[in-house]
């Protein structure tokens, strides 16, 4: 007899199609790898000690190669089956004439530096991405950069014992000396270097500020990266690392949701191939309801800001609901609090929240809080 977990309930408006992707979600193992209708293949390549355990990499088929699309994390795991997956479909390394990172996270971008070593293949992501990619890397080790986390950490308002926590974690697990920087800067708009498919660059920022989603409309797919998935919400965030970023991270994203939606209605209804989870249709519907879901995130952070009085950005952050109790989060809680100060930004420049200190201070000082627009202290 097959036991098999209990399917976690799909949003409205949602119609899953990788079913088998579904159920390998749900019993917390790895999916097949698959050749879809349009010649894509779906290749799932593990996330060692993540709750999101693989990303979905695509190898997308042109006249004369493939290029693959977000080849996974810098591990051995990893290339086994990215290895194993290119040997399912039919395809060795000399196949590979590039390599797309829809954005420059670990799990997405990590392998890329090797598999184009490996081939001989161009690598490609969007010139933002391409510009913020020495702020991950530089020349600081591993320790410095988790040093300057807990900073920041600190200035928000996060405990001794809180920082020293998500420090131990945080140092066993950055990878970003394996971030290679690109040999073709894309573009919005721009067509990618495979003859015999058109694929069409989408700028999409909010998760990172160069993420990318790939379009096909001649096979009618949308390659989403992690801009939308089928029932996760992507963390989208604020710290230093990404203060540069031209429009902030959450208004970004809504404004990159309502035009995803405007292009899956205005193209009939598009395939989403995510780059986590499970293929979908309904992006429109899974757009617009994302949007909802960051306006209702807004408005508990107000509630709590009311009660509160003038509490320090940590205390917020706290304070949310969020998909596991607080005390669980663990080395997350970075990730919970960017999230936190990109709703925070958002509404300071809608004229309902003012900071009280530097929103992106790095460093010891006076901890960075926050209060109603407008509210005088008492």
């Amino acid at each position: 007899m097959n036991f098999t977990s209990p399917l976690a309930p799909v949003p409205p408006g949602v119609e899953v199609v990788g079913t088998a992707q579904r159920q390998a979600w749900a019993d917390k193992v790895l999916p097949p790898v698959e050749r879809l209708d349009s010649g894509i293949w779906s290749i799932p390549v593990p996330i060692p000690r993540n709750p999101l355990r693989y990303t979905l990499t695509y190898l997308v088929p042109g006249d004369h190669g493939l290029v693959v699309v977000d080849p996974g994390w810098s591990d051995e795991d990893t290339w086994a089956a990215l290895t194993a997956g290119l040997e399912t479909a039919g395809a060795t390394f000399d196949d590979v004439v590039g390599i797309v990172a829809t954005h420059t996270h670990p799990d997405h971008h990590g392998l890329s530096g090797r598999l184009a070593a490996a081939s001989g293949a161009w690598i490609a992501m969007h010139r933002i991405e391409a510009d913020l990619l020495p702020q991950l890397t530089g020349t600081t080790t591993t320790g410095q950069r988790v040093e300057a986390m807990g900073r920041w950490m600190c200035a928000c308002g996060a405990s001794e014992d809180e920082i020293d926590e998500f420090s131990e974690q945080r140092t066993h697990s950055t990878t970003a000396e394996s971030l290679v920087a690109p040999t073709l800067r894309l573009e919005d708009g721009d067509i990618l270097p495979l003859p015999g498919r058109r694929l069409q660059t989408v700028w999409t920022p909010g998760h990172t500020p160069g993420h990318i989603c790939l379009l096909d409309l001649d096979a009618g797919v949308m390659l989403t990266g992690d801009h939308i998935l089928p029932r996760i919400t992507p963390n989208i965030g604020l710290s230093p690392q990404v203060a540069n970023a031209k429009m902030p991270a959450l208004a970004a994203f809504l404004k990159s949701l309502e035009d995803t939606a405007l292009a899956d209605e205005a193209h009939g209804g598009l395939l989403a191939l995510p780059a986590h989870e499970y293929r979908f249709r309904g992006l429109a519907n899974r757009a617009r309801g994302l949007q909802s879901h960051h306006e209702a995130r807004c408005r508990e952070l107000l509630e709590i800001v009311t009660e509160l009085g003038e509490p320090s950005v940590w205390e917020v952050t706290a304070r949310l609901t969020w998909s596991r109790p607080w005390e669980q989060v663990g080395r997350m809680k970075f990730g919970a609090l960017a999230e936190t100060s990109a709703h925070i930004a958002y509404l300071a420049d809608r004229g309902e929240l003012e900071y009280l200190g530097d929103p992106l201070a790095d460093g010891e000082g006076t901890t960075v809080r926050v209060r109603l627009a407008g509210r005088v202290a008492a």
